[in-house]
């Protein structure tokens, strides 16, 4: 849902001072920075808070840590819960019924422009779902609260559309930058999923947020956000190879999570199941596998921080690997609310270990570090369902510090991006958002094209004639140079072609009716049509302009001609060219 009034607004000669004053925006990129570390720290603690009291934990205890839980806790908290949120999704469709915005979708289509309000809902959503013990991610909950503050923020100022969509991905960089204890991972997780590319206009704001947010959420939470990178072996010269392989069997299993999710959605809505009970279920059976192991509840946060995990039995990994993403595929289709982001940064991490003892049994000739390729899968899985190749680089080399290490991480990770979009073509927000309807694959700015209507563009005051009326009498209210084209009409007033007044005049001409003359009969512009679907239309009539009809009448709204077109979209183009370089 998109924001339709404002919540505050800055006094006009403030506004009118940060429109003016491009450093100034490194002022709000400083406050929405300590909006997003504090929005992560205040959620990680809503969440102990749930898992401490509803399953009785000690304070400061994660979850997905735990050897073992009440058995009788782990199947009622995420069955209870998961119904409780069924509830609430079906008061809140009756009251909001409007699907709310995220970030990239925000950024894409809505010039940065998003729901507070929506944005509290779901990050209450996220939390919810979460602390009963499905297996989602905060990081999802995190960018949506914090981007949804920036994004008030400059609505506030009445910030340019470039700007608005740069105080959007501030947003997102503090929140990801405090989560992770990554300021440099927030930062491009900004440029590459939130806006879309990076510019020298946007790295001040956007860095200046990663930095402040990653302080912010680190002084209170000082030991338990970040990844926890244990001990490593070298990286030598053959682990760049088979890192690319690794990279292979990432993208596969990543597209397969992203396929099965949607599978799944649509398995429930097939089986007509009282929207309630969905999450319900999904929380019955993430309760089930819970009892055979912990690991599977919430975000996994916890059992990737847990040492000891990959030193386990390699049986006993694939176990936890096999269940873990079973409870993320059955928590996300079924309704819960959250993301994969720290799901695949544990399942990476277990298939990168379990990849490598696989590897060194067959006997190559030399062996591989599992401890290595722990970080390499962690980033080579995130890279294929969340996107952002230098996001998940970036997350290795603040984790573990090894320049050399994260070479064989971008080697993987761009491999295992590349094959993503080669064969499937979406991350996994992307994906979500193409089920339900929209066409967009990243947050580069194409909403200014679906802003950009014909019904915008087109010349209304244009001379219609009747089709039937006869070629003398066209010729002598339509001299020679008075008009290019007329658009004809039949007595009800509905569109039949577009008549030619040079081949009217044209003495080759034997025909006695107008009718027998009319171009375009089927080939019409409608008002909701955007420019490109427009230009696509002229270049397929080979016509220079074209009628504007309405779609069910089909009468005549007026006209729009291919040059008129092509100047403004050019003259859009370079508008929001300007705008990314800062130059506006």
């Amino acid at each position: 849902m998109v924001p339709s009034s404002r919540y505050l607004e800055a006094p006009q000669r403030l506004r009118a001072f940060v429109r003016a004053h491009e450093t100034s925006l490194a002022i709000l990129a400083a406050l929405i920075g300590v909006i997003g570390g504090l929005v992560v720290a205040a959620m990680s603690a809503a969440v102990s808070v749930l898992h401490a009291v509803l399953f009785n934990l000690e304070w400061g205890q994660r979850l997905s840590s735990q050897f073992w839980i009440d058995p009788v806790r782990a199947i009622l908290v995420p069955t209870f819960g998961g119904l409780l949120l069924g509830v609430a999704f079906l008061w809140l469709l009756r009251w909001r019924p409007a699907r709310e915005v995220d970030p990239i979708e925000a950024n894409a289509l809505h010039g940065g422009r998003m729901s507070f309000r929506g944005s509290i809902i779901v990050a209450l959503q996220t939390v919810w779902s979460s602390g009963v013990g499905a297996s989602v991610g905060l990081e999802a909950g995190y960018t949506q609260l914090a981007s949804g503050l920036g994004a008030s923020i400059g609505r506030a100022f009445h910030l340019r559309r470039g700007d608005q969509r740069v105080m959007v991905g501030c947003g997102a960089a503090a929140a990801i930058a405090g989560a992770f204890g990554a300021p440099l991972a927030g930062a491009f997780y900004a440029f590459e999923l939130v806006i879309g590319g990076y510019t020298s206009a946007s790295l001040m704001p956007v860095g200046i947020a990663a930095v402040i947010g990653y302080f912010v959420a680190h002084a209170f939470d000082p030991l338990s956000l970040g990844v926890v990178a244990g001990r490593f072996g070298d990286v030598l010269g053959h682990d760049l190879a088979v890192a690319a392989l690794l990279g292979v069997f990432a993208a596969t299993f990543g597209i397969g999570i992203m396929r099965v999710v949607a599978w799944t959605e649509a398995l429930l809505t097939k089986i007509k199941l009282w929207p309630p009970l969905r999450p319900a279920l999904g929380g019955l059976l993430v309760g089930l596998m819970a009892l055979l192991t912990p690991q599977v509840m919430a975000s996994g946060h916890g059992a990737l921080h847990f040492g000891g995990m990959t030193a386990y039995p390699v049986a006993l990994v694939a176990f936890v690997m096999a269940l873990k993403t079973l409870a993320s595929i059955i928590s996300l289709g079924t309704g819960f609310r959250g993301g994969l982001f720290f799901a695949t940064l544990f399942l990476g991490a277990l298939g990168g270990h379990l990849f490598a003892v696989g590897f060194n049994a067959i006997g190559a000739g030399f062996t591989i570090d599992p401890a290595v390729y722990t970080i390499i899968g962690m980033s080579a899985l995130s890279a294929s369902v969340i996107g952002g190749p230098l996001t998940m680089s970036f997350i290795a080399l603040e984790s573990t510090g090894n320049l050399w290490l994260t070479t064989a991480v971008l080697v993987a990770v761009i491999i295992s991006t590349q094959l993503t979009r080669e064969l499937f073509g979406y991350s996994f927000a992307t994906w979500r958002l193409h089920l339900r309807g929209e066409t967009i694959r990243s947050a580069a700015d194409v909403g200014w094209i679906r802003d950009l209507t014909v019904k915008r563009l087109l010349r209304p005051d244009v001379p219609t004639v009747d089709s039937t009326m006869p070629l003398d009498e066209f010729r002598e209210k339509f001299p020679l140079g008075s008009k290019t084209q007329v658009v004809a009409v039949d007595p009800e007033g509905r569109y039949v072609g577009l008549a030619i007044v040079a081949e009217a005049h044209s003495p080759d001409v034997t025909a006695f009716r107008l009718d027998s003359l009319l171009h375009c009969r089927d080939v019409v512009l409608h008002p909701d049509m955007n420019i490109r679907d427009a230009m696509v239309v002229f270049e397929g009539a080979e016509a220079e302009s074209l009628a504007v009809v309405e779609a069910e009448s089909h009468r005549v709204l007026g006209t729009l001609s291919e040059a008129h077109a092509t100047r403004r979209y050019a003259e859009e183009s370079e508008q929001r060219r300007r705008e990314a370089l800062g130059e506006m």
